[in-house]
């Protein structure tokens, strides 16, 4: 089995019949022995941010549904630890959360893009050992490309319930 770890992108088995992973795209943010977090990329949730937090008030960036847990979470990942400090490192490109005052002055004064950041409602979690036992079948595909905004065309084996690919950014 290939390992699975911080920056993966599952896809779920076409044929999944969980309505919250029903052809969900998920990036892995953290996955150790305790755990797995991740969001859901591709599903596009009915608000946007500037509905949620005054402060961007007017502010159209979509938001997503993250996942099931925690529905009145709001979570983000970027791409600018140079200007909204304090955020996790998940890969050499892509950091969860940081300095929420930060993140809104720039999204302000319009020096953090849209495609420089993604909002989440909610996020998608395993306990224990729980994506490893739905991941028990072995790799069949090549890994693909992913963009952090927009998926490429892939094609990727199938594990169990997801699908497996090794995230690529590109922006």
């Amino acid at each position: 089995m290939v390992e699975i770890e911080s920056g993966t992108i599952l896809i779920a088995d076409p044929f999944l019949k969980d309505p919250n992973f029903m052809r969900s795209v998920v990036f892995l943010c953290e996955h150790e022995f305790a755990g797995s977090f991740g969001f859901v990329l591709n599903r596009k949730h009915n608000t946007v941010v500037g509905d949620l937090i005054a402060a961007l008030d007017g502010c159209d960036f979509p938001v997503y549904y993250g996942g099931p847990v925690q529905m009145d979470a709001l979570h983000f990942l970027h791409l600018r630890p140079d200007i909204v400090h304090d955020g996790v490192k998940i890969t050499d490109d892509i950091y969860w959360g940081g300095n929420f005052e930060e993140l809104c002055v720039h999204i302000q004064n319009k020096t953090l893009k849209q495609n420089q950041v993604r909002f989440f409602i909610g996020y998608s979690g395993w306990s224990e050992g729980q994506l490893e036992n739905e991941m028990k079948v072995s790799v069949a595909g090549k890994a693909g490309e992913v963009e952090f905004c927009g998926l490429n065309e892939q094609t990727v084996g199938v594990y169990g319930d997801f699908s497996y690919i090794r995230y690529i950014v590109r922006i």
